[in-house]
């Protein structure tokens, strides 16, 4: 493996590292092999950089699409994608910042929230269905 010269007290040592498993090397002194326990006083520092996040905490209402309602009390879809579930019924009363239904785009599932209150009139979509941008989801009275 590894060879090395040492003076000890003017006596000179040819070293050869033949084996190091754990904390026991296999060495050969001038031809003599000798089996040494290597003590360490402190750990071996990885030269590579190890990576520290913070935990990822979401903050309430992170991840909904706010929604904008229309004059009449329609809530449009926000983006393309298909209606993964409906949390509401028709005739459920409504205040801003209800979970209406969840729709999936882009692999990613987003909350589609009450922008005001009101009384649900009609949904428009059912489960499943693919919508588009604009498309009215539900009405409100």
């Amino acid at each position: 493996m590894k060879k090395f010269d040492f003076s000890v007290a003017g006596n000179k040592y040819n070293v050869e590292v033949k084996d190091f498993e754990d904390s026991v090397a296999t060495v050969s002194v001038n031809g003599t092999i000798y089996e040494v326990e290597v003590h360490q006083d402190k750990k071996a520092v990885s030269k590579t950089p190890k990576l520290v996040r913070k935990a990822v905490t979401p903050q309430p209402g992170e991840g909904a699409v706010p929604q904008k309602a229309t004059g009449a009390g329609a809530v449009k879809a926000p983006l393309p994608g298909n209606i993964f579930k409906i949390e509401v019924a028709v005739g459920d009363t409504v205040v801003k910042g209800d979970v209406l239904l969840v729709m999936e785009a882009m692999k990613m599932e987003n909350n589609v929230l009450a922008e005001k209150g009101g009384v649900v009139k009609s949904i428009k979509v059912g489960l499943g269905d693919a919508v588009l941008q604009n498309d009215i989801l539900i009405e409100f009275e």
